[in-house]
């Protein structure tokens, strides 16, 4: 008698097309074409998060430099199969603005990231999302501290400049003459 053996299952892909038809299926990113939900953010992710967004789109604007972008961004990192990340907080320059094809998720790279960090994050999780920004030439990525009130500022997974409460943080050539108290980014 001839044994039987479970056929493998085969695991449809999914594309950054097909997940931006899905609507709002909650807080996820798409990591090689499979969808890894994210958990919500709580309150004062979301009052941080905004006071970046803030700061940020008045020079942004102020200077007539383009767009700051917030709430989970999508960030095409790659296709086939898709690979999109979540930033909280995106600054696209004019030149990559005018690149982007306006409809759907990010298909520039960010001048500027900012992620803000969650009691859940782990920094192996952190590391590899770095790794993927800096793969599409996005130039820095603030990664802010709730705990400690500290931003670490990532032109590199090791060019890392630490910025505490007593600090200023520059926009260095990203955004020049951008600077705020890092303080009050930390405001609630």
């Amino acid at each position: 008698m001839a044994l039987q053996t479970a056929s493998p299952k085969t695991e449809t892909l999914v594309t950054g097309d097909e997940l931006l038809a899905m609507g709002d299926i909650g807080p996820c990113e798409l990591l090689e074409g499979r969808i890894v939900p994210m958990s919500p953010t709580g309150g004062k992710h979301a009052i941080f998060e905004l006071n970046f967004g803030e700061f940020l789109k008045s020079f942004v604007k102020r200077n007539e430099l383009s767009r700051v972008m917030v709430g989970e961004v999508g960030v095409y990192i790659r296709r086939s199969p898709d690979t999109i990340r979540a930033a909280d907080v995106a600054y696209v320059s004019n030149e990559r603005y005018a690149r982007w094809q306006k409809t759907g998720f990010l298909d520039v790279a960010p001048d500027l990231v900012v992620e803000i960090l969650s009691p859940d994050d782990r920094w192996g999780e952190v590391t590899s999302k770095l790794r993927d920004y800096f793969s599409i030439g996005v130039r820095l990525v603030w990664v802010a501290d709730p705990d400690t009130k500290t931003v670490y500022s990532h032109r590199s997974l090791t060019d890392v400049r630490e910025f505490t409460d007593k600090d200023t943080l520059p926009g260095d050539d990203v955004l020049p003459g951008f600077s705020v108290p890092v303080a009050i980014l930390f405001e609630e």
